[in-house]
């Protein structure tokens, strides 16, 4: 199961929401880029990067940040915030990025993202699946799409999508536990997606039993950052 680090962006620093609430925003002071560095240092290879300023505004803001987090680490990027269009997409991927996360817009325009996957493959296009009560949610968590999360990862998967970020919004950076139920659900339902879980991962017992839930990957937000889970703890899962 792949470890990966969180850094969301709020102008230019280090910040968690609560259940996806920009009311609710913890900023933390450590600087985006010697975060990443000390995850690399603890033998992390991956990094999942959102632009929250970016999903309010609809396009990129903080791509100076990921510029500096790409040229000054080796760590594989994805992504999200703000990728709205074609424009955006290559600038994201410009920056650095090795993978983007396709939110709001593989609701939205979902012949653009189609046509995002044909062109740069699904292991460079990622889907995020945000979702709460079972619901996928769109425009930086605010609206509720009417689409069930099993309903709306077995379409991508027939697109031609595999890898889904899947973010329980209710439990993100509350510190409260995973939500292992609907993922186990998730897998059952469409079983070809490759999982990415996220959201409320709180202790190393919440990662082992995410990778006896046969995830492919598991996000990890603010337990690092207020230390319930310790960046050597991690190292069982780093082979």
């Amino acid at each position: 199961m792949d470890i990966i680090p969180a850094i969301d962006l709020i102008n230019g620093q280090c910040v968690r929401l609560s259940a996806g609430d920009f009311a609710r925003q913890t900023t933390y002071a450590a600087d985006p880029l010697a975060m990443a560095q000390r995850f690399e240092q603890a033998g992390i290879r991956r990094l999942h990067v959102v632009d929250l300023d970016g999903a309010r505004a609809g396009h990129p803001v903080n791509l100076a940040v990921l510029e500096r987090l790409a040229r000054h680490t080796n760590l594989a990027i994805d992504a999200g915030g703000g990728i709205q269009s074609d424009e955006s997409l290559t600038q994201v991927l410009s920056a650095g990025a090795q993978h983007i996360t396709a939110g709001s817009i593989a609701v939205r325009a979902p012949d653009t993202v189609r046509g995002w996957l044909k062109k740069y493959g699904a292991e460079v296009i990622f889907v995020g699946a945000d979702f709460q009560d079972g619901c996928i949610l769109t425009g930086a968590w605010a609206e509720a799409s009417g689409r069930t999360v099993e309903e709306f990862v077995a379409a991508y998967t027939f697109l031609g999508a595999t890898t889904f970020i899947a973010t329980d919004v209710s439990k993100d950076g509350l510190l409260q536990g995973p939500s292992f139920a609907a993922y186990r659900q998730l897998r059952a339902a469409v079983p070809a997606a490759r999982l990415i879980a996220s959201g409320g991962v709180t202790t190393i017992a919440d990662l082992e039993a995410l990778a006896a839930s046969d995830v492919a990957g598991a996000i990890i937000g603010k337990a690092l950052y207020e230390g319930t889970i310790d960046l050597a703890d991690l190292r069982q899962f780093l082979t």
